[in-house]
């Protein structure tokens, strides 16, 4: 049944194209979420861009003839209304008697719902209180779902282990550095590609990763030093290490909790690597510890963001510290910061960018959307490898979930394809407390 979608002004913000997600149902917008998107359109966040693109997009729709008609969203498509002159409800008057942009919106809704009684009409929100607002006045409403991940098996599980494997493929493995075919293996379905495994027989077992570019299983070195004084800890940083190390992976996803080594495998990884790239890019998102600003800071726009960025420079120090003073590793990374060769930067400076043959790692990922992440991946040029870090179950961005974050989101939609792999670390490394304390608390 076609239904009525009222739209609030964060789906908006998270999402400028949503309304394009409706597929033959009707959108309503009500006049205050285009008054708060006004409030947006100066910034350069990514909320200030998906402001003033949706805005455009409206402008490119509508015509004077909106308030008589609306506006069609294209063929086999709903149409675009936008509700005004509606008189503030008395359900939600009753309720809700300050009128602010939240309770007006609500307003707008029980409206629609008057005007058209045979069709369902649905407030869509990502603002959780504003939901509950909803249930309570017996308004139906959702959340935006059409970017929301529903398989959470890879954000939580183990290393993959094949039983019954013949021991004989297995010393085949180990004496074979270019591989062995996969078809040989007599697995019930073939992995993804760069999916990283243990397959084990009667008598022994050999980490693995399928190769797609050659259809292969090759062997990975659970011994192997990343350089630097860094080594894997565990088979799961092995993994890791596989796929950071490989220059046909461009896109790489390494999830996990707090203290399992993400971001320090990945930038020791770039740093083993700095030869192959002109630069080694660092950057996470400006996002406070539960969305609480620390205000205004003095200084330039490096040292505003610095007090963000020292987690990574926390890493950096954890592998200066595993270097002998004087060294010349040590000089090596000196230089590398002084000639702007390992920069530490931002996300936010990173839009309008182009970057070639750079290394570059995106830490606390989980607190992007869908659209930022795209963003971030379409400035990559020739000769350029991402990695994205995060823990899906640390968010501190208000209007995202582990459902619905750009990192979830990426390594979902890019599962299968020969340029990506994800790795999931599970065993935490950081600390004896840092591992109860991600389990018990």
């Amino acid at each position: 049944m076609k239904k009525n979608f009222v739209l609030d002004t964060n789906v908006i913000l998270h999402d400028y194209s949503c309304i394009d997600h409706f597929e033959d149902n009707d959108i309503y917008l009500p006049i205050t979420v285009l008054e708060e998107l006004d409030r947006f359109k100066k910034g350069s966040e990514q909320i200030h861009y998906n402001a003033r693109a949706f805005v455009r997009r409206l402008d490119e729709l509508t015509s004077n003839e909106l308030h008589l008609r609306g506006a069609s969203l294209g063929p086999g498509r709903g149409m675009l209304y936008v509700v005004v002159g509606d008189h503030y409800q008395r359900r939600v008057a009753n309720s809700f008697p300050e009128r602010i942009p939240d309770h007006r919106i609500l307003s707008a809704a029980v409206t629609v719902a008057e005007r058209h009684p045979d069709m369902l009409t649905i407030l869509v929100t990502k603002d959780i209180n504003m939901r509950m607002k909803a249930r309570a006045l017996g308004i139906p409403v959702e959340d935006y779902f059409t970017d929301k991940v529903t398989d959470f098996v890879p954000f939580s599980e183990n290393e993959t282990v094949y039983e019954g494997i013949d021991p004989e493929l297995i010393d085949r493995l180990y004496a074979t550095p270019e591989g062995v075919e996969a078809d040989l293996f007599g697995l019930p379905k073939r992995p993804e590609p760069n999916a990283c495994f243990i397959l084990k027989s009667h008598r022994n077992s050999v980490p693995a990763r399928y190769v797609p570019f050659t259809e292969r299983f090759h062997r990975v070195d659970k011994g192997a030093a990343v350089g630097l004084g860094i080594r894997p800890r565990n088979v799961e940083q092995s993994f890791a290490f596989e796929v950071l190390n490989d220059p046909e992976v461009k896109l790489v996803g390494i999830t996990g909790r707090a203290g399992t080594g993400k971001t320090l495998l990945a930038l020791a990884s770039a740093l083993r690597q700095m030869d192959d790239y002109k630069q080694i890019l660092l950057a996470r998102p400006i996002v406070a510890l539960a969305n609480k600003d620390i205000g205004y800071l003095p200084g330039s726009g490096k040292d505003k963001v610095a007090p963000y960025m020292q987690p990574l420079f926390d890493n950096l120090n954890v592998i200066r510290a595993q270097l002998a003073p004087g060294s010349k590793e040590l000089r090596r990374l000196d230089e590398l910061q002084k000639s702007d060769r390992l920069v530490i930067e931002a996300l936010a400076f990173i839009r309008g960018r182009s970057l070639s043959e750079t290394f570059c790692i995106v830490d606390e990922a989980q607190n992007l959307t869908p659209h930022e992440i795209k963003t971030i991946i379409t400035r990559t040029g020739e000769g350029t490898k991402m990695v994205f870090t995060g823990d899906i179950e640390q968010i501190d961005s208000p209007y995202l979930d582990a459902q619905s974050n750009g990192l979830a989101y990426m390594i979902d939609k890019m599962r299968g394809e020969r340029l990506f792999a994800h790795v999931n670390l599970v065993k935490g490394e950081r600390s004896a407390l840092a591992e109860l304390a991600s389990e018990r608390l």
